[in-house]
């Protein structure tokens, strides 16, 4: 059996639920938006350094910092034809790198400035992915759920989460809350939270990333959490120099026994100073621990990766083949939020077949 490479991995059915719309956005895409918007914010007026000034600013170590870079991104989808291109682009992207299911979010509520309403953003967004989902790109297909976020900072998650629900038969397949956690805690939303279960929707919420197992203790006791975003710092609550090897505390036996999905994103945890290195990044420990790890992009292009390269650096990392890959690639397929027979599908067609032929 050949060890997984970048030019193979590419070939590899993956699985995506962890990609920001706004952080994805091509460089050319975001000089051609902001010329035909009038925006002249940006920090480069050539697409390379305008990909090498996002890599570098997002290289922070810092939360908060790595957030304003979205400052730019947001600002050039503000119009029906920005939103819509930007998710038709971001369809054919990540088809392009064999990407058989993606749950893509973004917050409806920053792309309000040229006077769209809520409902008009969300919309022009599912055109995009309808338009290109629905081309077979290259011949590949691609199925895309799009998950409506709520800004952690802000006042309105009640009103995204009925947004959400509103269109949860039209391609929206969840909620979800997003920004700095310092402060902010889930908590705060439990309004959202409790509409979303009483309208039995999904949602996932992004903790544990830049703050500790309380963040992460809150989205599953009170909030009731379907996954994690991030969830990274559930390597608090494991002393790994425990007499019988690993030792797990009750927060993270809970999250274990539960089979809760963590969306860690490795490179974006480099960046944001969650971790210092991949090296140290605990994604190794959790997946010997059997902890239901999915592999995710985060933002691809402040971090300049895709899910190909992500799954590579693993391979680099921790020595993982393919039965790994496709290990985590299922984790991710029983962990989207979609019916399970539509799941059970993906994975019976398409995930195991493909892996199939690359495991020999």
């Amino acid at each position: 059996m050949n060890a997984p490479e970048l030019t193979t991995i590419r070939s590899a059915p993956k699985v995506l639920l962890h990609d920001h719309l706004d952080g994805g956005l091509r460089p050319e895409t975001v000089l051609e938006l902001a010329e035909q918007c009038g925006y002249d914010g940006l920090p480069a007026n050539s697409a390379s350094e305008l990909a090498q000034w996002f890599r570098t600013a997002a290289d922070s170590g810092s939360l908060e910092l790595y957030l304003e870079t979205f400052a730019h991104t947001v600002a050039v989808m503000q119009t029906p034809e920005g939103l819509a291109r930007v998710a038709r682009e971001c369809a054919e992207d990540l088809a392009d790198d064999n990407v058989v299911y993606a749950e893509i979010r973004f917050a409806p509520e920053q792309h309000l400035e040229q006077g769209l309403t809520l409902d008009e953003v969300v919309e022009h967004v599912l055109e995009g992915f309808r338009a290109e989902s629905a081309a077979r790109v290259a011949g590949r297909e691609i199925r895309i759920g799009c998950l409506l976020t709520a800004m952690r900072h802000a006042a309105r998650s009640r009103e995204i989460a009925e947004l959400a629900v509103r269109f949860r038969d039209r391609g929206v397949v969840g909620f979800d809350i997003a920004g700095a956690e310092a402060g902010n805690p889930p908590s705060r939303h439990l309004d959202a939270f409790e509409y979303m279960r009483d309208a039995n929707a999904h949602f996932t919420i992004h903790a544990g990333e830049a703050f500790g197992l309380p963040s992460i203790h809150e989205a599953i006791a009170f909030c009731g959490a379907d996954r994690l975003g991030h969830g990274v710092r559930i390597v608090d609550d494991i002393d790994v120099n425990g007499r019988d090897g690993a030792e797990l505390g009750r927060l993270a036996n809970y999250v274990r026994d539960m089979r809760i999905p963590l969306e860690l994103c490795p490179s974006s945890n480099v960046q944001t100073g969650a971790v210092a290195a991949l090296a140290d990044h605990p994604f190794g420990l959790l997946a010997d621990l059997r902890f239901r790890v999915t592999v995710n992009t985060d933002n691809r292009l402040m971090s300049d990766t895709t899910m190909s390269r992500e799954m590579a650096a693993l391979v680099e990392t921790f020595g993982y083949g393919w039965t790994d890959l496709e290990r985590f690639t299922i984790n991710a397929m029983k962990s989207a939020f979609i019916p399970f027979d539509e799941r059970l599908a993906l994975i019976d067609d398409v995930i195991k077949p493909g892996y199939a032929v690359l495991i020999g």
